[in-house]
C-alpha cells in the first residue's frame, strides 16, 4: 500500500487558496503514488483526464498527502477504494 495520495482539489473561484480544502472543494481526485515526484505529476495527470475546465469560476488546487493507518479507504471517482 502506498503511503502518498495525490489530490486533486477543484474550488472555487471566490474561495482564497488557503481555504481550499477537502472540506471546502467543489470535487476531490484521489490517487495513491509512490514518490513526491509521482505524486504532483499524477495529481496533475488526473486532473486534465477529468476534464477540468479551469476559467476564472473554478481551480485546481494540487497537494500530496500521508496516508493515515486508521482513515477508512479513499474512494475515486472510477468507484476504486485504496
Amino acid at each position: 500500500m502506498s503511503e502518498l495520495l495525490s489530490v486533486a482539489l477543484v474550488c472555487a473561484g471566490t474561495l482564497l487558496a488557503q481555504d481550499c480544502s477537502r472540506e471546502t472543494a467543489l470535487d476531490v481526485i484521489v490517487a495513491p503514488a509512490r514518490t513526491p515526484m509521482e505524486c504532483m505529476l499524477h495529481a496533475q495527470t488526473m486532473a486534465a483526464a477529468a476534464g477540468f475546465p479551469g476559467g476564472d469560476q473554478r481551480y485546481l488546487k494540487i497537494t500530496c498527502e500521508r496516508r493515515h493507518a486508521e482513515s477508512a479507504p479513499v474512494r475515486t471517482a472510477g468507484g476504486h477504494a485504496f
